[in-house]
């Protein structure tokens, strides 16, 4: 799964990232992608998720958590859906196990840390891509 580089959407803190904003900004076909990812965490997963405007990124991200442990951020960009997972040392090496892309594996393993967290991102814009979505999620949501 390669990296695409766009422009990142939700910019505006006047404008919240309500259903129709965000068809209007991703466009039909990235947007049934979005609804399907929204539609597994919530009724599958039970996740629970909440839109908010982060003023030190300037933008919109999404925090999609478990009770109180945040499993995954998302945020829209001009042609695709981002998302975001943090793994600590110890629970890194579980990514390697699990039946991805291994692209994604590869890129994961060669991401410089974020503190003591390594950073694990999904460029999504298709149907498809939701499978080694859904592995990764599971794998967060497995972890102690």
């Amino acid at each position: 799964m390669k990296q695409k580089e766009e422009t990142m959407l939700l910019r505006d803190s006047d404008v919240e990232p309500t259903d129709r904003v965000i068809e209007d900004s991703l466009g039909k076909d990235v947007y049934k992608v979005y609804k399907a990812l929204i539609e597994m965490i919530t009724a599958e997963y039970k996740l629970g998720y909440e839109w908010r405007f982060y003023r030190d990124g300037n933008a919109w991200l999404c925090k999609v958590s478990n009770k109180k442990k945040t499993v995954f951020w998302l945020s829209l960009w001009e042609v695709f859906i981002k998302t975001g997972f943090y793994f600590t040392e110890k629970t890194k090496v579980g990514i390697n196990d699990l039946p991805i892309n291994s692209d994604i594996k590869n890129k994961f393993n060669d991401a410089a840390s974020t503190g003591k967290l390594f950073p694990l991102s999904l460029d999504i814009d298709k149907m498809e891509e939701l499978n080694d979505f859904e592995e990764i999620m599971k794998y967060k949501l497995s972890l102690k």
